[in-house]
């Protein structure tokens, strides 16, 4: 009985570990105060990491920072609220074709003459579990485009749209 209990607890403990680890994850974002921007970026397994498609609308034409920070906590107005960059390993930040970067560095998206983005790529440093999971993270598009060099945040300006990165069911 004694063996039962501590098993049961065990188990309750350890909560979605036992639980598949998903294949993909969603994040819908939500304008920052004074924006209008929002859409939709998807997380999938991919071979070499995570597919990362992004479907914007209300930018203004060009460059925008795009990154995924610390926190799944979009209830500042300015999004100031989900944190720095997602950084677990302690890296610089760096363009994402670093192999020494923060793995929330995902860098520009560039926004059409209309103001949208369709954005697809692969992320090797990104992942669903351990301590580069970015489950429960924020997803976050900035004012301006990332330089790739000013630390810690590549001078990308304000925060015009959150998301929290959510599991998602099915592929």
């Amino acid at each position: 009985m004694k063996l039962a209990l501590s098993l049961a607890v065990a188990a309750l403990s350890a909560g979605p570990a036992l639980a598949a680890m998903p294949n993909r994850a969603v994040a819908q974002l939500q304008p920052t105060k004074d924006s209008k921007v929002s859409g939709t970026v998807t997380f999938t397994k991919a071979e070499a990491g995570v597919k990362v498609s992004a479907h914007l609308t209300g930018l203004a034409p060009g460059m925008h920072g795009f990154h995924i920070h610390e926190f799944g906590d979009c209830s500042a107005p300015d999004g100031a609220s989900a944190g720095g960059h997602f950084n677990p390993s302690g890296e610089p930040h760096a363009a994402p074709s670093e192999a020494h970067r923060h793995a929330g560095d995902l860098g520009n998206v560039e926004a059409k003459a209309d103001g949208s983005v369709d954005f697809d790529y692969v992320d090797a440093a990104a992942s669903f579990e351990g301590p580069s999971s970015i489950l429960g993270r924020g997803v976050i598009v900035h004012a301006n485009p990332d330089d790739f060099k000013t630390q810690p945040t590549g001078n990308a300006g304000g925060r015009v749209a959150c998301g929290v990165i959510g599991a998602a069911k099915g592929e």
